[in-house]
């Protein structure tokens, strides 16, 4: 097998539930992070209002719905609640990442995305500052992140935000290789046990390849299944076809690594 390939190993027949035994990965060292700025970065005041105008109503909608009801009633259940306070610790708040947030001007999705973003940092307590990339943010789009009290960061990290503290990391429908690239960069037990990560669902990847039979490839799934065992997940309810786009097969996931976990990457 060629150094680039890459084998999930399943359960033996006979056994009634198949599921991954063993990931085999090869460490790899993180990528330098990129200066990023906007393409166009002339001044369009009147797209800015426009925008502005346009997401408040996104908001407004949003707060009132059923789904956004059924979100805030998840997050305040017990259970929930218990794993952010474990992973907060001794700390009021937790900064949030939000990457792959996509054009808030020219889709609907992003600007639900967005705007459940705004909401979570007004009504949840223990959200503290907020920084968003994505690398078609424009200017008019940056201004009206920064309008909202976001800041937008001026380099790619590609995902490879390390957790230094405890994060929020908020990944709406990113690509598997970004949520590859930020467990890689955080694959030890105090950095994963810091981080509370709302984005697609890991097992929803793990069901499709498990399905398929595929191989998996290091840089794309690797660490995704790696680190399943560890994971505790909740899916989110769309509640209705409005929602359904910007939130299917979305969830929150948790991860609980003890000290003598075995993290180590084997090279094939």
């Amino acid at each position: 097998m060629g150094t680039e390939e890459w084998t999930v190993v399943l359960a033996r027949s006979g056994r009634k539930k198949r599921g991954f035994q063993k990931m085999i990965i090869p460490p790899k060292m993180l990528e330098p992070a990129k200066p990023w700025a906007p393409e166009n970065s002339e001044n369009d005041p009147e797209r800015e209002l426009k925008l502005m105008g346009k997401m408040h109503t996104y908001v407004e909608s949003l707060q009132s719905s059923q789904f956004y009801q059924a979100f805030m009633d998840q997050i305040q259940r017990s259970e929930m609640s218990d794993l952010i306070g474990k992973v907060l610790v001794s700390e009021e708040k937790m900064s949030m990442v939000v990457y792959g947030i996509g054009s808030i001007e020219s889709y609907e999705p992003p600007r639900l995305q967005l705007g459940l973003a705004i909401l979570m940092k007004k009504n949840l307590s223990w959200i503290g500052d907020v920084e968003v990339f994505d690398p078609v943010i424009s200017s008019v789009e940056s201004k009206v992140l920064s309008a909202f009290g976001f800041s937008v960061l001026s380099i790619n990290e590609e995902g490879q935000r390390q957790a230094s503290k405890p994060t929020f990391f908020f990944m709406p429908h990113c690509e598997a290789v970004l949520y590859n690239n930020l467990l890689r960069a955080n694959w030890e037990v105090n950095r994963l046990n810091q981080i509370v990560l709302l984005g697609n669902s890991f097992n929803g990847y793990e069901q499709v390849v498990s399905t398929s039979m595929l191989s998996v490839r290091e840089e794309t799934h690797g660490h995704i299944f790696a680190v399943r065992s560890f994971t505790k997940e909740f899916p989110v309810n769309t509640v209705s076809d409005d929602y359904f786009r910007a939130f299917h097969t979305s969830s929150w996931h948790f991860f609980n690594v003890e000290s003598d976990a075995d993290l180590q990457l084997l090279k094939l």
